[in-house]
């Protein structure tokens, strides 16, 4: 019995494609397109794509057309954190369970403190440890940091200028987010079964931020500001008692 591969190479032969009729019929810009996606090895942004490809091209418009033409095959055109990229098709992912990736469990704190992040940037360790109601301690941040997940955006105009915390475009990736916005809201929250039915009066979800630009009460980072001491001293265990305030470090 002949393979599926004999069979394709055999209806080939007896039905040939005229390969200048389609490459006619097909803009030149897609296969433009296609060449600078697939060379890339990080997801392109549209103004830099557009950026390469010549005057008087419709960027956007190629770009919906060429997803639209993988759409069905086994390599997806993908926009993650506003940039594209080929993937693997999301129903064909059984195909790569022979490759072995040891995987790191985040601790429920550590859970925890990335959803308020998520949601509630930017926002410091010490508000943080009042939605929480207990101490957060260094190294959860840190375990975080070391994600690539959240990054600190700047200082609170505060006394002690405590450190602003922010999500990543690895954050969005990591979760096949195209935004912040494409997070579970209040409802679908409820419906997944991770927020009680129950829930107090007024209870809300709030509506994340995808600016990235400093807001009003916060400052830069300082110049000489090293990753590895922007986070205070390790506090008590996370179920040491109630939240305690922020130091100078942030």
């Amino acid at each position: 019995m002949a393979s599926l591969a004999e069979k394709r190479m055999e209806d080939a032969e007896d039905h040939p494609i005229d390969q200048n009729v389609d490459q006619a019929a097909r803009p030149e810009e897609l296969r433009l397109l296609e060449a600078l996606l697939f060379a890339s090895a990080e997801p392109i942004d549209q103004a830099t794509l557009a950026k390469r490809m010549p005057d008087g091209v419709d960027v956007k418009a190629a770009l919906a057309q060429l997803q639209a033409e993988y759409a069905p095959r086994g390599v997806n055109l993908v926009r993650v954190a506003n940039k594209w990229t080929f993937r693997t098709a999301g129903d064909l992912s059984w195909l790569m369970t022979r490759e072995s990736t040891e995987t790191r469990r985040l601790s429920r704190a550590a859970i925890e403190v990335l959803a308020i992040i998520a949601y509630h940037q930017p926002v410091t360790r010490a508000e943080i440890e009042e939605i929480r109601g207990v101490i957060t301690s260094k190294g959860t941040l840190d375990v975080l940091l070391e994600t690539g997940w959240i990054r600190p955006r700047g200082r609170r105009k505060t006394p002690g200028r405590p450190l602003t915390f922010g999500t990543t475009e690895a954050f969005l990736s990591q979760f096949s987010l195209e935004a912040l916005s494409d997070l579970p809201g209040l409802e679908e929250l409820k419906g997944t079964g991770l927020l009680d039915s129950r829930l107090p009066s007024g209870f809300s979800v709030p509506t994340p931020s995808d600016d990235v630009a400093l807001r009003e009460d916060e400052d830069p980072l300082d110049a000489g500001d090293n990753l590895e001491l922007l986070l205070a001293p390790a506090a008590e265990p996370e179920d040491g008692g109630g939240a305690g305030s922020e130091g100078s470090a942030g």
